[in-house]
């Protein structure tokens, strides 16, 4: 099992280029790269755990399942596109968001958050 806090080193990360046609990302400002580790499930599994890593930059994506997460470390604001809903987050926020949202991810400080997702029909 593993556990993080904020704050902790979460060892090695690799590169995870924004290429999912799924996810329709596109890239609004700067020139964020995305790097991360699922841990546990994953393809062909109907929920994965993992972290997840972006550099500063603005994007736009839909995400693929239903997802929580904690920021452990840096600064982004989340906006749904569905309502406008916006939300800021720096280390130990949480947020949860629905499979099938599109969303703007607005990264000001390097972010690194730990994520539990869950998608019926599988990743």
């Amino acid at each position: 099992m593993r556990k993080y806090n904020v704050g902790d080193d979460v060892g090695n990360l690799e590169f995870w280029p924004f290429e999912n046609p799924a996810s329709a990302y596109h890239i609004l400002e700067g020139n964020p790269k995305t790097y991360g580790r699922i841990d546990q499930g994953g393809a062909g599994h109907t929920s994965r755990f993992g972290i997840w890593r972006c550099t500063v930059g603005i994007f736009e994506c839909t995400e693929q399942g239903d997802e929580l997460m904690t920021i452990l470390s840096g600064r982004c604001r989340i906006i749904r596109h569905e309502d406008g809903e916006t939300k800021d987050l720096g280390p130990g926020d949480s947020l949860f968001i629905h499979g099938g949202s599109r969303v703007t991810w607005d990264v000001s400080e390097d972010v690194t958050k730990v994520f539990f997702g869950h998608k019926s029909d599988g990743f």
